[in-house]
């Protein structure tokens, strides 16, 4: 006997990912080494723009061989510690990703394998596989590469901000206010594609579940013929998920739309 798992509550916030602080902690040497890297790849892609400030302003315009050597230079080399460091805190921070999401999925077959009798008579054991293995991706993604974008964004924002500001506080005030009137769609839309991206998981688990349970009992479905109404079961369940995957794939479209909008309105400037 099979049932439908009640609907699990709505989160309006990032708390829920403090749960992966204690699959974290152990890589905290791993994770060090991400930050560092993050920081100085930051700091070398800041000074990329000051040093072909100093280039043309400097060199070119100055006419000085000398000085357009130097700064060139220095251009070069900042290019070469972003790439170099860049590459680095990918490689580290999909490392800790894989690591993250290895002790998590053990974690989670430890309880799974610990639950009630009861908890398997209404949950069906693909949907548990898919939720150890397509769900745990995810979280994959989140304690990985994601959060370092997401990182290295804020860092990259906050040193835009400064060196704006050194160079004018009038186009900065603008920026500043501009900001939020890009960003309370951004969220608004973020949180209608997580509510997509946890149907699409939803969906994922139910043809899991659905072909397990086939599987596992095909002689009994072949015994009664039953490929054709398991075969149309299967098909509602994917013609739903990419359903879902379209309004994600809409949403998602929208912020990228709104995020080229902003750049362009902030690279015109006032």
């Amino acid at each position: 006997m099979t049932g439908t798992p009640p609907d699990r509550p709505k989160s309006r916030s990032l708390k829920p990912l403090r749960a992966l602080l204690p699959y974290l902690t152990p890589h905290g040497g791993l994770l060090l080494l991400a930050l560092v890297s993050l920081l100085v790849a930051a700091a070398a892609m800041l000074a990329l723009p000051i040093a072909l400030r100093y280039l043309i302003d400097e060199g070119m315009a100055a006419g000085s061989p000398d000085t357009i050597n130097r700064y060139f230079v220095a251009f070069l080399a900042a290019a070469a510690v972003f790439g170099v460091f860049a590459a680095l805190r990918f490689y580290l921070v999909t490392w800790l990703g894989e690591r993250v999401v290895a002790d998590l999925r053990s974690a989670v077959y430890d309880r799974v394998i610990r639950m009630d009798p009861a908890f398997f008579e209404v949950t069906r054991t693909g949907e548990v596989l898919s939720r150890l293995t397509a769900d745990t991706t995810l979280v994959q993604s989140i304690a990985g590469v994601n959060l370092s974008i997401t990182l290295r964004s804020v860092i990259s924002i906050a040193g835009s901000l400064v060196m704006l500001a050194v160079t004018s506080l009038k186009l900065t005030g603008l920026i500043v206010v501009l900001i939020p009137l890009l960003i309370v769609p951004l969220i608004v839309l973020g949180r209608r594609v997580r509510r997509l991206s946890r149907d699409s998981q939803d969906r994922i688990a139910d043809t899991s579940g659905l072909a397990d349970e086939t599987l596992n009992a095909i002689q009994t479905v072949q015994a009664f013929t039953l490929e054709e109404l398991n075969a149309r079961g299967v098909t509602v369940i994917v013609v739903t998920h990419d359903a879902a995957l379209g309004k994600r794939a809409r949403r998602r479209l929208d912020m990228e739309d709104g995020m080229i909008v902003g750049d362009t309105r902030t690279a015109g400037g006032p």
